[in-house]
């Protein structure tokens, strides 16, 4: 399990002694919950979401456990290092959006006809309570043909989640190549 530190102070130059120590700087949020402003080390950090399998995970700040997710993260522009990260509180019983991956399965069979797979949405939008979150969307492609698309209204609705996208929009599709 990945543990950090709470900040006890937000200044600049704290902020800055802590990311020259190989620290990340994060905020933890939630519905009704007080801010925790915290730190973990850079490479522990990237080494457990890259490792992690499921949207939510459990971290440790100070002496508490949170289960999490990952809201949003900013990249310094030269670097690419990951400088800040957001994270928000996964509570039991209380909705809120979060972005689920969407799984291919199969070989299309537009592809012996000269077609390409173009996975348009790598992420799909819904609003949830944790407990009711899926792991993933999993699309099967292998009866797409040229020109054949999966769009948002083919996906199965699940008990408690709402998609929050438009009905419309295309997933993934085979399109003709050049």
């Amino acid at each position: 399990m990945l543990s950090g530190i709470i900040r006890e102070s937000i200044s600049k130059a704290d902020v800055k002694a802590l990311r020259k120590n190989g620290y990340l700087i994060a905020n933890i949020y939630g519905k009704g919950r007080e801010n925790i402003h915290c730190a973990f080390k850079r490479n522990d950090f990237i080494r457990e979401v890259r490792n992690k399998t499921d949207l939510i995970f459990k971290i440790q700040v100070g002496s508490k456990e949170y289960p999490v997710v990952i809201q949003e993260y900013q990249k310094d522009p030269i670097t690419n290092d990951i400088i800040h990260v957001d994270l928000m509180l996964a509570q039991e019983g209380i909705e809120a959006k979060y972005s689920v991956k969407v799984k291919i399965v199969g070989t299309a069979k537009g592809l012996k006809n000269k077609g390409v797979l173009m996975l348009s949405k790598k992420r799909i939008k819904v609003k949830a309570a944790p407990e009711n979150l899926p792991k993933n969307y999993e699309i099967d492609v292998t009866n797409l043909d040229v020109g054949d698309v999966i769009l948002i209204r083919d996906l199965p609705q699940n008990n408690g989640v709402k998609i929050v996208e438009r009905n419309d929009v295309a997933i993934v599709g085979v399109i003709k190549s050049r």
